[in-house]
């Protein structure tokens, strides 16, 4: 099942008017000029060399297994993170927001995950609106496969509890102690961890909720609740197009998370769904992360050590600034070389090796190899996006580009109302979408649909100036066309004999 958006050759034509061409630099991006803009200077990222790519399978063949990472189907990337903490014991599941209630690969694995049947859960609804209702609601669905579960009274919206008491009642504590599993609904983050970790100070109740990770346990949560999960996140963000041009403030919009998943790993969520890989990307340069893993909606990640696995409806995007390079001399936010993988459910992604091992149904299925003399790509159109940060925009130009003819798909960003007294109105930003030599990707149709994995694409963001307004009245042309001379009459002929 194949279909795509069509072709915006007009704004093609200015974005390549611009001139926006991604040249590639080492030195750090400078900061917007723009008065009321902040911008993080992230560090330099030391330039490593692209190592040399693993052999690869005959056209339809998995690669071989390997005892390092379970047979990664790309090909081993630099620098393995090195992390001097002994590894946690227990389970990290983001999930991108917009659970459903019949989601029972979701559902069922997180109790699974815990101890199957009988496994205690609490359950914080503290960043919901309703904290009582939404808490119950989780409460029930958990119950539903088979957990025993409790909702505890932590959330701001109880104004008739004391929250400092709360975070140290030695009841509640045991209760979250004697826990297999924990669960974080969704709302708003910065509710979370400013209740247990207010000022940075981690309360009893964290400790308790560390406590069952580091035992073996399960920390859940969905959408707020898994913005959490890094050690560093989003609070209160303005929108991506902002974000890109620079307006990102420490503590106000950015801020610290829980850090379930270690220090290495950034994760965002209702993330295909809502473009923001526009924003993830800014940050990571920001605060020096490397590796980026967005969690759509409908969807969880598993995560324990250096592996990540993708259940549930939709998809995870993988983000690798391993060797991402930016050049200060352009003016703006701008990268060149962010790897970017594609999984869904049960593919999986291993952090230490940066390698992508497709599910089962997959490996059974079609590869998708530009380098391989069988390939027969079905896309032959080009393609441009005039949203690159639409629904599932990127996600399904990456399931195009690996099956495609083209070596490449570029796509816009920019406020098409801006603000009256926004100084860079019209800074926009062209994305450029490529292949590189270990780009690969598989599909299945198994199950109805045309399923997709695609690892190692790459990305280019550079600055565009795009003229406000983008259109105006058409006039018609200041004088009518030249006239077309009618056809002459051709010359009578003498009647033929008969």
């Amino acid at each position: 099942m194949r279909a795509w958006v069509g072709i915006g050759a007009v704004l093609a034509a200015m974005a390549l008017a611009a001139g926006a061409q991604a040249a590639p630099a080492t030195a750090a991006p400078a900061a917007s000029a723009a008065p009321g803009f902040r911008l993080f200077r992230p560090a330099t990222p030391a330039p490593v060399a692209t190592p040399p790519s693993a052999a690869r399978p005959p056209a339809g063949k998995a690669l071989p297994a390997t005892p390092a990472a379970s047979a990664p189907a790309a090909a081993p990337a630099p620098a393995p993170v090195v992390d001097a903490e002994p590894p946690i014991r227990g389970y990290a599941v983001p999930i991108g927001g917009a659970l459903k209630a019949d989601n029972d690969e979701v559902w069922q694995r997180i109790v699974q995950l815990a101890g199957g049947k009988g496994a205690r859960f609490v359950v914080f609804g503290t960043a919901s609106e309703e904290p009582e209702a939404s808490a119950k609601q989780v409460v029930d669905l958990l119950q539903r496969r088979g957990a025993v579960a409790e909702a505890l009274p932590v959330a701001p919206k109880f104004l008739w509890v004391d929250l400092n008491k709360v975070v140290r009642d030695p009841a509640l504590i045991a209760k979250v102690k004697a826990a297999r599993g924990v669960f974080f609904t969704g709302g708003v983050q910065a509710r979370i961890v400013d209740v247990l970790q207010p000022g940075g100070q981690s309360t009893p109740m964290l400790e308790a909720i560390w406590d069952v990770y580091r035992k073996g346990g399960v920390i859940a949560g969905t959408s707020a609740g898994a913005a959490i999960m890094s050690t560093v996140m989003f609070r209160d963000p303005p929108g991506i197009v902002d974000i890109l041009k620079g307006q990102l403030t420490d503590g106000k919009q950015v801020d610290r998370g829980l850090g379930f998943v270690g220090p290495h790993l950034f994760v965002d969520q209702h993330f295909l769904k809502r473009g923001r890989f526009g924003r993830m990307i800014p940050l990571m340069m920001a605060k020096g992360y490397k590796i980026g893993l967005g969690v759509d909606e409908n969807t969880a990640a598993v995560i324990r050590g250096d592996e990540i696995e993708v259940i549930g409806d939709r998809g995870c995007l993988v983000v690798d600034l391993t060797e991402a390079k930016t050049d200060a001399s352009l003016g703006a936010f701008n990268v060149q070389g962010a790897r970017m993988s594609y999984l869904e459910h049960g593919d999986r992604y291993h952090m230490r090796a940066r390698s992508t091992t497709p599910s089962a149904p997959k490996l059974r299925g079609e590869l998708h190899d530009a380098e391989s003399p069988n390939f027969r790509p079905y896309y032959t159109d080009d393609v441009f996006h005039l949203d690159m940060l639409g629904d599932s925009t990127i996600s399904g130009a990456m399931s195009r580009l690996i099956d495609s003819v083209h070596k490449e798909v570029k796509g816009l960003a920019f406020d098409v109302l801006p603000r009256a007294n926004d100084p860079l109105a019209e800074l926009g930003f062209l994305f450029r979408l490529y292949k590189g030599s270990d780009s690969m990707g598989w599909s299945t149709e198994e199950f109805g649909g045309e399923l997709f994995t695609v690892a190692n694409l790459y990305l280019d963001i550079s600055p565009v100036r795009l003229p406000m307004p983008l259109y105006g009245g058409w006039a018609g042309p200041s004088k009518p066309p030249p006239a077309v001379p009618a056809p002459t009459a051709p010359a009578a002929s003498a009647p033929s004999g008969q």
